[in-house]
């Protein structure tokens, strides 16, 4: 490897062992998902789709890509899928573009409603700076004042809206979703049904959250949030004419080659989601998150609760500071957080008033629930100055020392 990229890989792996990442978008893939990523597949193009390329010499890649889409829809319990877009916003973009060709609209922007973007919801669910707000027409329903989807406010935005899509899947949202109940709305207010589920996609697959496949006309998601698998997209659907939309919005409207690469690392990463050690995995992810949280409101911090992998800690009210200072802070001692918007922030967000917490990618590593606790006891004592940086940060390595190499996972 050449050596500039080998050193910084090198710090980069230091950084990662030795730390706390509590992103809740994070994670640490296995090192058969690695080997599969840094694989000779690398080299190969394969334009269209299995057994229909517009490239010869495709006959294994579309082996491979048989097997992703068998194994994904077995993992999931649905009948098609597209394991080719390079991340969630893609996947993102070329369902609503499915969506939009699936209803025959072309004189006017599709409708879509989603959860206010202060509230948890993605960049791409109609962010000012997304594409998703400068192509399509989103407006947005607002949480109850416990911080939950109110089903009543829900309702009564879709009876003003008259929505063509209902939104649903969040990226900060710390609560169980109903998708049974959201079904039912978007069916009484006769719009189409989407879910992306990215950050709870392996509490999906190990039935630790109800699955919206049963419930959504399409359904996209990541690969390497809690699924634990390489960086990537997938899209997932039960209807026939949808998945034929899905495969030419993705290829050749918004993609090109696929990464066969990746694909493997997906199959890969299916395989190992389909397993009871996954399944005890991730039932951990939320007994550790979960006494985390509790943990930093029994000492007097402010959080959300939490039905899930992640929570948000409301740094401004509990230490009087924003979250992105917050997150320095934390820094210092070599733990990893990201600041984010808390339900009615009034900062932009660039400062926040709060971070998002997860467990996942540390509860890969080993942490226990009496771990997690004491991380909470640390972030707590630290960002309320009632412990030095060297107290905190030789209580992070005590706890780090216990975990597993994240090069032999």
């Amino acid at each position: 490897m050449e050596k500039a990229i080998k050193n910084i890989i090198k710090a980069e792996t230091k950084r990662q062992n030795e730390g706390i990442e509590l992103i809740a978008s994070e994670n640490y893939a296995s090192k058969d998902v690695r080997d599969a990523c840094a694989s000779i597949l690398t080299n190969k193009y394969a334009e269209g789709y299995p057994h229909k390329r517009y490239y010869g010499g495709c006959e294994f890649v579309d082996q491979i890509e048989d097997l992703a889409i068998e194994r994904v829809c077995k993992l999931f319990n649905c009948k098609y899928a597209n394991v080719q877009p390079h991340s969630g916003s893609q996947a993102n973009a070329a369902a609503y573009e499915a969506l939009q060709r699936y209803l025959g609209i072309t004189d006017r922007k599709m409708k879509i409603l989603s959860m206010d973007l202060n509230s948890g919801s993605h960049l791409t669910h109609g962010s000012p700076v997304s594409f998703s707000s400068k192509v399509y027409d989103f407006s947005f329903f607002d949480l109850g004042k416990n911080g939950r989807i109110n089903y009543n406010i829900l309702e009564k935005k879709l009876e003003e809206v008259k929505p063509d899509v209902l939104l649903s899947g969040y990226s900060a949202y710390p609560y169980e979703i109903d998708f049974a109940h959201l079904s039912r709305l978007a069916k009484k207010y006769k719009c189409l049904f989407m879910v992306d589920m990215a950050h709870i996609a392996g509490l999906v697959a190990a039935d630790e959250h109800m699955s919206p496949l049963k419930y959504a006309d399409i359904v996209t998601s990541t690969t390497h949030k809690t699924l634990r698998g390489p960086r990537g997209g997938i899209i997932l659907t039960n209807n026939e004419e949808l998945i034929k939309k899905v495969n030419s919005a993705v290829f050749p409207y918004y993609q090109g080659g696929p990464l066969e690469h990746i694909i493997a690392a997906k199959a890969t990463c299916f395989k190992e989601a389909d397993t009871q050690e996954f399944r005890d995995y991730i039932h951990q992810v939320k007994v550790n998150t979960k006494a985390c949280q509790q943990e930093l409101e029994r000492v007097g911090a402010v959080t959300t609760g939490t039905d899930n992998h992640l929570f948000l800690l409301n740094t401004l009210d509990s230490f009087g500071l924003t979250g992105l200072d917050a997150q320095k802070k934390l820094e210092e001692i070599g733990i990893t957080t990201n600041k984010n918007m808390i339900p009615g922030d009034t900062l932009k967000p660039n400062k926040t008033s709060g971070l998002r917490i997860g467990f996942a990618a540390i509860t890969t590593r080993g942490c226990t629930e009496e771990q997690a606790k004491q991380i909470a006891k640390i972030i707590y004592m630290y960002l309320k100055d009632l412990i030095t940086i060297k107290v905190a940060k030789k209580s992070v390595k005590s706890l780090v020392k216990r975990w597993k190499n994240i090069e032999k996972i």
